[in-house]
């Protein structure tokens, strides 16, 4: 059956406005409601320049594949609480990071809040560099070029080395963090939103300030 001027006039109008209805649906709607969104209180602050770069590091190595930043509301999954991985992320967390690193993989934890749950810059360094000298039976994978090795003897002042547990650190050699290394970890330890998201109510899905293994 051939198709007339005119219906072909009507089939290209309704592509069109299905097209604009699913634009303002998806991208309008969602920009106007989040246009005004704004940090909530003065906890969350603007990535300082290391902390800038250690994120670019952070997606250059891939991490956003492996882990993601948005901890689930206990409503639909009340795992991510009962892990101590922090209330659920709302979108003014978010208001600093461009682009947004939401990650759709948990190969490794969740780390919205890794620097409350682990919150030692010289275990991060560490555990980049041998993630199983930290966690045994971990698949992460290690960062040694983000590290250098030299010998004891030449290390500097301004050198950062870390302090490998005895079954890893090896005799007369010393690991030293690069500047890579150390805005990475700054990044991390910037992760923390554990602020209220109503200012002055603490939220029982914020996770408590302590050392554990990730």
């Amino acid at each position: 059956m051939k198709i007339g001027h005119f219906d072909e006039f009507k089939l290209v109008t309704g592509a069109m406005a299905i097209l604009a209805l699913a634009t303002s649906i998806m991208v309008v709607v969602p920009y106007l409601l989040l246009d005004k969104v704004h940090p909530v209180g003065t906890a969350l602050k603007p990535y300082s320049m290391a902390e800038l770069k250690g994120r670019n590091e952070y997606v250059s190595q891939g991490c956003v594949y492996c882990h993601s930043q948005q901890p689930r509301d206990p409503a639909f999954n009340s795992a991510d609480q009962e892990r101590g991985w922090g209330r659920p992320s709302v979108a003014s967390d978010y208001f600093y990071d461009r682009p947004h690193l939401l990650g759709t993989m948990r190969t490794g934890p969740d780390l919205m809040n890794i620097a409350v749950r682990q919150p030692s810059k010289d275990w991060h360094l560490g555990h980049l560099y041998q993630p199983r000298a930290y966690t045994p039976g971990s698949n992460m994978p290690a960062y040694p070029f983000l590290f250098e090795e030299i010998p004891a003897t030449e290390v500097r002042k301004d050198h950062v080395v870390i302090n490998l547990p005895p079954d890893f650190a090896v005799e007369g050699t010393a690991v030293v963090a690069t500047p890579r290394a150390l805005d990475l970890v700054a990044y991390l330890l910037a992760m923390d939103r554990t602020y209220p998201v109503i200012p002055g109510l603490e939220g029982d899905a914020m996770p408590k300030k302590k050392t554990v293994k990730e």
